[in-house]
């Protein structure tokens, strides 16, 4: 049986100031195309996205469509940016690999999962590695794990992603996205 924790134990953020910090950084780096699969901890930011006149919100049905969608952008002159949950990193392997050979611009935002004190365990494989898929496809990973650090990692992520080609992954921490905790 599992038993909510209280707020007060689980010592999880929930400041709901770091989607709004996420979505004035994207408009100052000229993002257009918003692709996303549902995702409750990206929720605020594509509600956002989606009110926006000046970014596209884009949903998928699986998370590589997301990698070739960015590129196609690209190749037109825009910016975008994939929001996934860690779980649909695994999804997306086979086409990481488009982006050293066509050199285009890549930033992901990834909630999540499988760490924190996680419930579902069906979370914690792709949750554990992640990190180290990114990192065997040459993507760039830069983590957030407090709201305070969300502007400057986003910003550093941004940069690098579309200034200088350097695939990124900006990883949300699983306490950041404000998880449920659940004990025995």
């Amino acid at each position: 049986m599992h038993a909510r924790a209280d707020a007060a134990d689980t010592a999880v953020e929930s400041s709901t100031q770091w989607p709004d910090d996420i979505f004035a950084t994207l408009q100052r780096f000229d993002v257009r195309q918003v692709p996303y699969v549902p995702d409750a901890g990206h929720s605020k930011l594509i509600q956002r996205v989606l009110a926006s006149s000046t970014m596209r919100g884009i949903p998928l049905t699986t998370e590589e469509e997301g990698v070739a969608l960015l590129a196609g952008a690209w190749t037109g002159g825009q910016r975008g940016v994939l929001l996934m949950q860690s779980s649909g990193v695994g999804n997306c392997i086979n086409m990481l690999s488009l982006i050293p050979i066509l050199r285009f611009p890549f930033l992901t935002l990834v909630t999540m999962r499988g760490e924190w004190g996680e419930f579902n365990p069906w979370q914690v494989p792709m949750g554990s590695t992640t990190q180290g898929v990114f990192e065997l496809s040459r993507v760039k990973v830069l983590r957030a794990s407090t709201a305070a650090e969300v502007p400057a990692v986003l910003e550093a992520a941004a940069a690098q992603a579309y200034n200088a080609l350097t695939p990124t992954a900006v990883l949300l921490s699983q306490r950041l996205i404000g998880a449920k905790v659940f004990t025995k």
